[in-house]
């Protein structure tokens, strides 16, 4: 979730590496490889400078066994990939490969006819592999997969700091709202707010308000993918939701993943939500609270609802329209070839966990400074977003919805939130023209 710049014509080229042998995962594919002067290009929102190296590995080795085909790689943003992708299926000049987006956008565009069939990818990088249930969400309604996973994500995880929590007299990490509210009210001191909430209108305060929606017990959805937004689950969100914005920096009205983010890393919340990112950001950035930093499912209602934990599953995906479809295939089976993949994983350790079972169990994966210096946190993460959720696979009785991507970026939802918690509005009124919205792009 790092906000990077679209720069249109590629972020980075490299020298190949000779000497690297073609993966075996890449054997079972085409051999489109053969073919001279072949560009791919490749599209991320997922531009940080250490995953822009491990990127390089990526690439470099697979041109290495590849010759005549070059890989560019080109970043594009969490809040823009939408109109940027808009854009380039309009006009035909897509990109080859696209990772990291979230699954129901992998769902969205599949449903519209816009990319390939993944099934072969899946096969070549090997099926057994993947954890078990790994790819479900990417099971569209033909019985094709649509993308895969490139990671699991547990996105709204409550970052602690232990150090406020002793100061202020709380001995355990909150499990309930009302245990958050106090702790976070008991932290808020010094010119140090409770916790860094999103309320603008983006597509952050709309994911991270689903996951309080299911955490009141409540749902967007019948699991028949009937509008259902009007629940006491939603409404006893929203009052919560309005509750937690004096604990927020003012701020907070504009804030998107990396204003969240940073407002814990450096200091400025006591609380945070966000992904394992927080761990390597903390550790290079703010030092001095590394070893106070711990992290735990996010509070619910009550005990009685169970923790529902937002996981994008991050992931790979292939335009119909590309010309290079057999290269690219063989380039997205690449990708989670090791040494390349866990140098992506270790570039942000905990952020992306494997979808692999064979990377988790490998020792150059578990030997980082992160991941064995935070070995509780790194678990509960994996294990958190093996069971993890989104609007496009809102529960495990719910149907696959392939309108999820249109309904976040309507930001139906988010503008819900603005209207209720900052505006004041009529929740009636709001909760109705948000079922409305979403009815309609349903119904589209």
């Amino acid at each position: 979730m790092t906000k990077t710049l679209y720069t249109g014509s590629g972020l980075t080229r490299r020298g190949a590496l000779a000497g690297l042998a073609a993966t075996t995962a890449m054997t079972a594919l085409p051999r489109a490889a053969q073919a001279q002067d072949v560009t791919l290009r490749w599209w991320s929102p997922q531009g940080a400078p250490a995953q822009v190296a491990a990127y390089e590995t990526q690439i470099a080795s697979f041109e290495a066994a590849n010759p005549g085909i070059n890989v560019m790689f080109e970043t594009t943003s969490d809040e823009g990939y939408a109109p940027q992708l808009a854009a380039a299926f309009s006009s035909g000049e897509v990109p080859d490969i696209v990772t990291h987006l979230p699954s129901f956008a992998v769902q969205s565009y599949y449903a519209n006819d816009l990319l390939e069939p993944f099934n072969d990818v899946i096969d070549a990088i090997g099926a057994d592999d993947f954890y078990a249930g790994a790819n479900n969400v990417y099971l569209a309604g033909d019985g094709n997969y649509c993308g895969t996973g490139i990671g699991n994500s547990a996105a709204n995880m409550l970052w602690l700091r232990q150090d406020l929590m002793q100061q202020a007299g709380i001995d355990k990490a909150p499990e309930t709202w009302d245990e958050l509210r106090a702790a976070v009210s008991a932290m808020q001191t010094g010119g140090i707010f409770g916790a860094p909430l999103p309320y603008g209108l983006n597509s952050m305060t709309s994911l991270i308000f689903i996951g309080f929606i299911h955490q009141a017990g409540g749902h967007v959805f019948t699991p028949d993918l009937e509008v259902d937004i009007d629940n006491e689950g939603t409404r006893n969100a929203l009052e919560f939701y309005k509750e937690m914005r004096e604990f927020c920096p003012p701020g907070a009205t504009n804030y998107s993943w990396g204003e969240s983010l940073t407002a814990f890393v450096s200091g400025a919340t006591a609380t945070g939500i966000y992904t394992g990112r927080v761990l390597i950001n903390v550790n290079t950035q703010n030092p001095p609270i590394a070893d106070h930093v711990t992290c735990v499912t996010y509070p619910r209602m009550s005990t009685d609802i169970a923790p529902w934990t937002f996981n994008d599953f991050p992931s790979v995906m292939i335009p119909a329209q590309s010309a290079n479809k057999d290269a690219a295939k063989a380039f997205a089976a690449h990708l989670f070839t090791p040494p390349g993949y866990i140098q992506q994983l270790h570039a942000a350790p905990g952020h992306v966990l494997p979808v692999l079972k064979s990377i988790n169990e490998n020792p150059a994966y578990q030997d980082n400074e992160i991941i064995q210096k935070y070995p509780g946190e790194v678990d509960l993460m994996a294990a958190s977003a093996a069971g993890g959720f989104n609007l496009g696979y809102e529960s495990s009785d719910h149907k696959s919805n392939d309108k999820a991507g249109q309904i976040i970026g309507s930001n139906a939802i988010s503008e819900l939130v603005g209207r209720v918690v900052l505006n004041g509005d009529n929740v009636d009124e709001a909760l109705s023209a948000a079922s409305k919205a979403i009815s309609d792009i349903m119904a589209g």
